[in-house]
């Protein structure tokens, strides 16, 4: 049929050769328990064979690659419309992108800026604008009328005339001196005389004789003085030049407004906004250590001790006492230590000479451990020339837009009042940034600003950004892919999120969504769940069909019964902690509004709020940042914030987030959690690798030996596109397996290496039973809902919250670990509800080992299971940075002004009455 997607004989990755019907126009999820195939489904099929489609679209050159590109393995796609993905990670890197660029708001706001802006001349403050006799009559009249007045000119406009000569030319009068004075009385002119031109009464019916003096005016120099009164002298000029400094201005263009152009970029940090310099805390992370003591960290490496004996010689001649705490010093003698003096360059002289040497890699890895960005002092930060910051619309600059959350964006622009003129030249331009404004409020971006670097957004929050650029193409007849688009959002904005679906969907689209949050999945107009559970255990059709058909069926699905309540956690006994605490004492980095927050330690603790609020600046940015000093060599500078207490109690400070395990596709799930060892020795202890000579590093493909040398063990190869993103290809010479032939030919139980890291970590746990050392690792695989993923899987395929749940499996393998603090970020991403209630139970373990658990999360379930929250709010951007409501989740569900508690209520009462039954 012409209205539906079919997709035939699916069988990439575990999907079991089966058969999905998408409805076009409709809003469909594909959900399922993570690993039971729908990424396999949506991305890895429907859109590999979009994709590929797409470019057979294109030129000669392109199609050349086309053999080589592996397609989906599939029988056939029908129906199959053009495909846009926006995926859940974000992918962005460079710090020249920021959402402005991004959405193209930015680009537009250059233009409107170009079109409408208004130079300010910078010494005397002043509207700057080439000016028009019509113009010039009409403000004239407008706000001088029935005043009397001098026109003139300055002489300085035309050639040095004597008197007689411009009586010759009917001028009668100069003003000079505060008067004027005939021109046959003077015998020369004086300096800074000016010709009169006319006098007059300014009203409606001496328009036209003013409008002709201002002319003349005009037509025999470019500036003209209007005295309204003896004490108010009015100056005007047809060039972009300020009439009273005579500073002259360029025509603003759209470069000029560009922080990635040559002509807009500031030249001193290049359009980045900020410079690297050497930051004193990284230099001193620890201010209670004395100098004798090692308080300036990089003197202390073992290359450097001369650099110490020069510090420790140069600090006693100048009388600082080098056994006192660095923190106890004065100002004068923190400064002598940076800056240096006889005998002695100072800190900051060590890092000038070190960075003559920047040529050398050694020296810039070095200098990057104590630089930070530092807000650059020529652009204060805008990025931009001072010539763009001149330049204003409505008395804002393009940096102040910028910097503006996008909710009071909107605002501004639907609060903006323009001319006929402006309103004809900037309509069109207006109504692109109104309408893509709006979009980024309608996905719950309201709080983030323009300036927002693209790189420090969260994967959620680039997701939607992505669905704000689309809604604002207009496409129509096209299939767009989302994976988890609710990830980073607070249960009150998910009706916001399904709005928008819902409006590319009436729109003339068709979306399918990979979700697991239960709101979403009950606003679509169709479901398909595959399973029945991960792995090979899955990949199979659970249902396909309506959503009251779902509900209605009977049939064995465990989305069904989260989605009715039949099923869900079973809330655990609160743990009250070790009594102890850590504290951050004036937080106030962003939009933290100067708040102390305590952590109970040994319990499980969820920092949670709407989307905005300051979670991150107050986890990642202060908590975390700041106790990474004292525990990692090199740590981000941390948030503003007063001081911090309790870290005595901590043995390690560890941040468990979704960055990827490894770059490259030679890392994967075991050699992250040292489990290949064990396989290696396995492989290399076999009678035929002996026989061979093999050893376990022939097993490895991290070096030179039993590895394919086409491929380098990646098994697969690069394919640059230049026109699109590179291609990877599957490796001609070891077809994928990443090991040469003889090594191949080593098995263990009739299996290969190859064979080996092609088992899922459930497979491997029964292939490999009796040996323990092993098991007790992939153990933990299984315990943090991982038993699905292949053991070779390529580090690069693994989602952001597969990632983080190896960490968290690693970290479980550890025997030493008591008195860590454990930070995740959503480490929900991904999960299905029944997978949820398997990683509680894993952080309860880390929490039961002596460990603290430090959770930002927006999961229900997760909220209801902590031992302690902390919500804040009560909104995102200005309006949050507060702490709501702290306590246990019954205590949080009481408080009226919290909407986690609001939520939070409703998912206590309906777990308490099923725990009751």
């Amino acid at each position: 049929m012409k209205d539906e997607i079919r997709i035939l004989g699916a069988r990439e990755n575990n999907l079991k050769n089966i058969n999905v019907v998408l409805p076009k126009h409709m809003y469909t999820v594909v959900t399922g328990l993570s690993g039971s195939g729908k990424s396999s489904l949506v991305l890895d099929t429907i859109y590999a064979e979009g994709l590929r489609r797409y470019v057979e679209c294109l030129s000669t050159y392109a199609r050349q690659f086309l053999e080589r590109v592996d397609r989906p393995d599939m029988d056939d796609i029908t129906g199959l419309p053009p495909v846009v993905v926006l995926e859940g990670r974000n992918q962005v890197k460079n710090s020249r992108s920021t959402v402005g660029t991004t959405t193209e708001i930015y680009d537009y706001l250059r233009l409107l800026f170009a079109k409408i802006g208004v130079i300010f001349c910078p010494n005397c403050d002043i509207q700057v604008k080439r000016q028009s006799p019509q113009g010039i009559a009409k403000e004239l009249v407008r706000d001088h009328e029935n005043n009397r007045a001098v026109i003139t000119f300055p002489i300085e406009e035309t050639s040095k005339a004597s008197p007689s000569e411009l009586q010759s030319k009917g001028f009668t009068r100069v003003f000079v001196g505060g008067k004027t004075v005939d021109i046959e009385e003077l015998d020369c002119l004086p300096s800074g005389a000016e010709i009169v031109l006319d006098r007059m009464v300014i009203n409606r019916d001496s328009t036209s004789r003013l409008l002709g003096s201002l002319e003349a005016a005009f037509s025999l120099g470019k500036n003209v003085n209007v005295r309204v009164s003896e004490d108010h002298l009015l100056r005007f000029t047809k060039e972009l030049e300020c009439p009273y400094c005579y500073s002259r201005f360029g025509e603003p263009t759209p470069l000029l407004f560009s922080f990635n152009s040559p002509q807009g970029a500031c030249s001193e940090c290049r359009g980045f906004g900020n410079i690297l310099e050497v930051d004193p805390d990284l230099v001193v992370p620890d201010p209670e250590k004395s100098l004798a003591g090692g308080a300036i960290e990089p003197f202390t490496k073992p290359s450097l001790r001369h650099q110490m004996r020069k510090l420790i010689k140069f600090a006693l001649s100048n009388g600082v006492d080098v056994n006192t705490p660095y923190r106890s010093l004065g100002d004068d003698a923190k400064k002598l230590i940076f800056e240096g003096g006889a005998g002695f360059s100072g800190v900051k002289g060590f890092f000038r000479h070190l960075e003559e040497k920047s040529y050398k890699m050694h020296v810039r890895v070095f200098l990057s451990r104590y630089r930070s960005a530092f807000t650059c002092a020529a652009c204060n930060g805008t990025r931009l020339r001072k010539e763009a910051i001149w330049v204003k619309v409505h008395g804002r600059t393009i940096s102040e837009l910028a910097d503006m959350p996008v909710g009071e964006l909107g605002e501004f622009f639907h609060n903006l009042s323009l001319s006929d003129y402006e309103e004809g030249v900037a309509k069109e331009v207006l109504n692109q940034i109104k309408s893509r404004v709006d979009f980024l409020i309608k996905v719950g971006l309201g709080y983030v600003t323009l300036s927002r670097l693209t790189r420090t957004l969260s994967g959620g929050e680039a997701q939607r950004v992505n669905l704000a650029c689309q809604l604002g193409s207009s496409l129509t007849e096209t299939l767009y892919i989302m994976d988890e688009p609710s990830v980073g959002l607070h249960p009150r904005d998910i009706n916001r999120l399904v709005s928008i679906i819902k409006d590319l969907r009436d729109r003339g689209n068709t979306v399918v969504v990979v979700e697991h949050d239960l709101e979403m999945i009950r606003s679509s107009d169709y479901i398909v769940e595959l399973g029945p559970l991960a792995g090979e255990k899955g990949g199979e059709v659970v249902y396909q069909g309506s959503l009251n058909n779902f509900l209605k069926n009977s049939h064995n699905s465990l989305t069904k019964y989260y989605l009715t309540r039949n099923e869900g956690i079973t809330l655990p006994r609160r743990r009250k902690g070790s009594g102890r605490k850590l504290t951050i004492i004036g937080a106030a980095e962003n939009n933290l509004k100067n708040i102390t927050v305590s952590f109970p330690l040994e319990t499980l603790v969820c920092v949670t709020g709407v989307s905005g609020s300051g979670k991150s600046s107050l986890v990642h940015d202060i908590l975390y940042s700041a106790i990474a000093r004292r525990f990692h060599a090199q740590a981000e500078r941390a948030g503003r914030f007063e001081g911090i207490e309790g870290l005595s109690n901590l043995s390690d400070a560890l941040m468990l987030d979704q960055k990827p395990i490894g770059r490259s596709s030679r890392s994967n799930p075991v050699t992250y959690i040292k489990a290949y060892d064990e396989v290696r020795r396995i492989m290399s202890g076999t009678w035929s690798a002996k026989a061979k000579g093999l050893t376990a590093s022939h097993f490895s493909f991290n070096v030179a030996g039993g590895r394919c040398d086409t491929c380098l063990g990646d098994g697969r190869q690069k394919v640059e596109m230049h026109f699109l993103a590179d291609v990877f290809v599957t490796c001609e010479d070891c077809r994928g397996k990443r090991f040469k032939k003889e090594v191949l030919e080593v098995k263990y139980k009739e299996k290969n290496i190859d064979e080996i890291l092609n088992l899922t970590v459930d497979e491997a746990a029964i292939f490999f039973s009796g040996i323990h050392p092993l098991l007790d690792k992939l153990r933990v695989l299984q315990d943090v809902g991982l038993g699905y993923l292949r053991l070779g899987q390529p580090a690069p395929t693994l989602s952001g919250g597969e990632a983080q749940r190896i960490k968290i499996a690693r970290e479980l393998a550890r025997k030493d670990g008591k008195n860590i603090l454990y930070i995740l970020d959503e480490p929900t991403v991904g999960l299905h509800a029944e997978d949820v209630k398997k990683l509680i139970k894993v952080l309860n373990r880390l929490v039961d080992a002596g460990n603290t658990v430090i959770v930002v999360e927006h999961n229900l379930d997760v909220i209801s299971s902590s031992d302690f929250v902390i919500d804040l709010g009560p909104e995102g951007g200005k309006d949050g940075g507060y702490i709501v409501a702290q306590g246990t989740p019954e205590e949080i569900a009481k408080v009226k002004e919290s909407y986690t508690g609001m939520y939070l209520s409703k998912v206590l009462s309906v777990n308490n009455h099923r725990g009751d039954g």
